[in-house]
């Protein structure tokens, strides 16, 4: 099976637990990897027989700017569950959703999720 990957797709947004997070906010950058099938579209050299990655690059934008969670584990499974909805083709996908500065004392690192769904 091949595969399309999306990187580092960032967006600002309100999602966590801490009031830092729900009320100033914080970025976030997503990675996806999209399973489907790529032949036809390696031998036509036409957009419709491949996935418009440009709509799945929105969808993570207006989830993450426009739809704040509690938890990142509901923003990726969002994401996840958004995307595969646009295209039949599309047979799995993969979010990989990183808090870039989350605000926890003493922490000068970054909160990383990775979950995988099928169609």
């Amino acid at each position: 099976m091949d595969t399309l990957e999306i990187n580092d797709i960032r967006a600002y947004g309100y999602t966590g637990v801490l009031p830092e997070e729900t009320t100033l906010g914080q970025w976030f950058r997503v990675d996806l990897t999209l399973w489907l099938d790529l032949s036809l579209a390696g031998q036509s050299d036409r957009l419709e027989d491949t996935h418009d990655y440009c709509g799945a690059i929105a969808i993570v934008h207006d989830l993450i700017r426009n739809h704040p969670f509690k938890l990142i584990e509901v923003l990726a499974s969002a994401i996840a569950q958004a995307v595969l909805k646009t295209d039949p083709r599309l047979q799995r996908i993969q979010v990989k959703l990183t808090k870039l500065t989350p605000p926890i004392p003493e922490f000068t690192g970054q909160i990383v999720i990775t979950l995988t769904r099928d169609a």
